[in-house]
């Protein structure tokens, strides 16, 4: 694998946010956050704070020339607390300092009144009270209500799954200076360029060609860097321009966790119908979204919840409906996945429910309803190039499911102490950004005289391994060897209105941007050949560094080329701008055709539980996944491994707890348990499944980001079947995550 990141990074050479040399003067933000959930601000005494030596200033809302408004969305979230405060870590005020040392210091002596008001946490709650971020949505498709009087069993119950920390290793931070003409530039660890461009211009008053952010690359983000970067990068800004000196803001751990928001935890009550031959007939849900104190990505989370509501399958008649609910907890906000898992976990639940009550295992219901080609999805599109069959199929040829279920019953027939458990989990995920107007990118390609070349998009690199596909793109195009490329940070003064790096939409958009810009200049590139070499343009191609006419090769090397074009005074810079075609979406009637593609593939998790002590290992994870025409497979591969791990964290070990009063209990790595080395599948083997790709792919190679964390939800009713076996008389309450307390606590429920 020709990937120049991973190597600066295993040689320490990346530079992230903290590595990039400090100027001269540089002053250190610490934020100063409400020690309430909610409450009116009665009182802020900054005395003792600013007679801390090396304290410069206090920033609060009074200081903001513009408008004390970050919502990217909605208008609902200020940069600092207002009159109001409406959750713990909510920012009030910043102390700028000499040092972080200082900062910190001083933030300790801030003393603030505070009319207290009772918090609301619980969703469902804050839905009774009419706290709702926006107007409930819903999904619906053929006739609901007839279609109950024509299921053979009706199936009802409840699901819940928790939040999740995203943990990036490189925690919320910028550093901003001034520059000329009243200008500001802000080096910003966020997955959004444009928008920490935009809200910073919104805030400081300023037009935004006067503000510049630049981004080498992040240490993770998972989407908590998405929306949630953005106060950091703008606090740094203002103070910067205010005081005309440099500052930098980096969070602490502790801080980072309880101040951001986090996946959002949604409760559900679903009801599930089926007819004798295990067809779903009819599903309807109520889900309860805790969006915290303030959209955020709510509204569009809550969507992607909606498109994914009934996962793999085919369901004729159905009705979902999302509640957005206010809560006073920091403003939930973009993870992996996007809203889709929660989605997920609610249709597998009511799935898992049914099989319980029919005493037939999950997966003759989840393979009796696959989606099949020209069905339809519950939003209006077509499912067209439906794999989710093929990929059972070849799980079934490659891994031998009945056989594992054997094993399976067989180890828990000769095991007192031990069970194991499996479980199927499909996946059907859309990739497009679901708001179409997002769906859109472009990229600036520079070819130097010496034949070097350098390319700018949109693109933010942050582990995921999109500067690779990049490269490979562009030199594939040129047909040149990968080290003449060079990948530019992402900066919005070269590529200007950029949609975040998200939604696995990252390869697809500026790739493809890439290919329409490196395409004119290799048009212009042959033009330039057929004029020296005396012929057309139709007999020039460009073969490894060198140029064919007619197929064969001639004396013109690349740097040749390069070299007579430029002497022609041919353009060897080009933009290329890229619009996904076909996607749209009508809000006005929840119908539409919202995806460029569909990835599909299915996965069997199976686990070992110790029923002494509730302890459980995640035995294997077998998987078929669609990569379509597979780009990078290497990349590919770690995305995989590390969404897998990811999801199966969300579902087992990876609690979030508040108090009623809104405090954040697990706060820290002491409270807070990821999963680790030890922790991870003994066993993780997948199968590409042989497929061309889709057209509207980068090079017919599907995206990988996001797909693979579903697979992780298998874990959870893997966890689910092992415990029946021990406990026959358990009634599982479909609670996320399993952790080994409510693993144990369920071995031994009567009830």
């Amino acid at each position: 694998m020709n990937n120049q990141e991973a190597i600066n990074h295993a040689t320490g050479r990346s530079q992230y946010l903290d590595d990039i040399p400090v100027l001269k003067n540089t002053l250190y933000g610490v934020i100063f956050g409400s020690p309430s959930a909610r409450g009116k601000i009665a009182g802020l005494d900054l005395s003792a704070a600013l007679a801390i030596t090396g304290v410069q200033r206090i920033f609060t809302q009074s200081d903001i020339p513009g408008k004390n408004d970050i919502g990217g969305i909605i208008s609902d979230e200020t940069l600092f607390a207002g009159d109001e405060v409406h959750y713990r870590g909510q920012p009030v005020a910043l102390v700028v300092a000499d040092s972080e040392h200082a900062a910190r210091k001083a933030v300790k002596l801030i003393k603030i009144g505070i009319n207290e008001q009772e918090p609301v946490t619980d969703p469902r709650l804050a839905k009774e009270k009419g706290h709702l971020l926006i107007p409930s949505r819903t999904f619906r498709m053929g006739d609901i209500s007839a279609a109950w009087n024509e299921c053979d069993y009706i199936v009802e119950g409840r699901a819940d799954c928790g939040a999740q920390e995203h943990l990036y290793l490189e925690t919320q931070g910028a550093y901003s200076y001034p520059v000329d003409n009243g200008s500001i530039r802000i080096h910003s660890s966020t997955q959004s360029p444009t928008l920490v461009q935009r809200i910073a211009a919104r805030v400081l008053s300023l037009p935004m060609n006067r503000v510049e952010v630049d981004v080498a690359r992040l240490g993770g983000a998972f989407g908590g860097k998405e929306d949630q970067a953005t106060f950091v990068a703008v606090m740094a800004a203002l103070s910067s321009l205010l005081l005309q000196r440099p500052v930098k803001i980096t969070l602490s751990r502790g801080d980072d966790m309880r101040m951001t928001g986090k996946r959002h935890p949604y409760s559900a009550d679903f009801r599930i119908g089926l007819t004798k031959d295990y067809r779903i007939k009819a599903y309807s849900a109520v889900l309860y979204q805790n969006g915290g104190a303030a959209a955020d990505l709510s509204p569009a989370i809550m969507e992607r919840t909606l498109f994914h509501s009934t996962n793999a399958y085919f369901i004729p008649n159905s009705e979902v409906t999302v509640h957005s609910c206010r809560t006073n907890l920091p403003p939930n906000t973009a993870f992996r996945g996007f809203g889709a898992p929660q989605g997920m976990f609610v249709i597998e639940a009511a799935i898992a429910k049914a099989a319980e009550e029919l005493n037939v295992p999950a997966r003759m219901i989840q393979k009796a309803n696959f989606l099949k080609d020209n069905d339809l999805f519950q939003y209006g599109q077509v499912a067209l190039d439906v794999n989710i069959g093929k990929c059972y199929m070849e799980l079934d040829r490659e891994f031998k499911i009945e056989q594992i279920e054997n094993e399976i019953a067989e180890f828990n027939r000769s095991n007192s102490i031990y069970r194991k458990g499996m479980a199927l989990m499909p996946v059907c995920f859309g990739i497009s950004f679901t708001n179409t107007t997002m769906n859109h990118a472009r990229a600036l390609v520079h070819i130097y005289q010496d034949g070097s070349i350098g390319i700018s998009t949109g693109a933010v690199e942050m582990g995921q391994g999109v500067n690779a596909k990049l490269a490979k793109v562009a030199a594939g195009a040129f047909s040149v060897d990968q080290g003449r490329i060079k990948i530019e940070s992402t900066n919005t003064t070269r590529v200007a209105n950029t949609s975040p790096t998200a939604a696995s939409t990252g390869a697809d958009l500026n790739g493809n941007a890439l290919l329409i810009a490196c395409n004119k200049l290799i048009e212009r590139l042959k033009g330039a050949a057929a004029i020296s070499l005396g012929c057309s343009t139709e007999e020039i191609t460009l073969h490894e560094e060198k140029v064919f006419r007619n197929g064969a090769p001639t004396d013109m090397t690349w740097e040749k080329l390069i070299r007579e074009a430029f002497l022609m005074r041919i353009a060897l810079t080009e933009n290329g701008h890229y619009a996904t075609p076909e996607i749209f979406f009508d809000k006005s009637k929840e119908k539409g055709h919202p995806f460029a593609y569909h990835v599909y593939g299915t996965a069997v998790v199976t686990v070992v539980l110790d029923c002494l002590r509730g302890i459980y290992r995640i035995e294997k994870v077998l998987i078929v996944h669609d990569f379509g025409n597979n780009l990078n497979p290497d990349i590919d591969r770690g995305q995989m491994e590390g969404g897998v791990l990811q999801g199966i964290g969300w579902m087992t070990m990876e609690e979030v707890l508040f108090d009623n009063e809104g405090k954040m209990l697990s706060d820290s790595l002491s409270t807070y348990k990821v999963p680790d080395i030890y922790f991870a599948p003994e066993i993780l083997e997948f199968r590409a499944l042989k497929t061309e790709g889709p057209g509207l792919a980068l090079l017919k190679s599907k995206a990988i980001g996001e797909p693979p964390f579903m697979y992780g939800i298998g874990a959870y009713f893997a966890l689910h079947n092992a415990i029946r076996s021990f406990n026959p008389s358990w009634k599982p309450d479909y609670q996320a995550p399993l952790t080994p307390e409510r693993v144990l606590m369920s071995l031994y429920d009567k009830k």
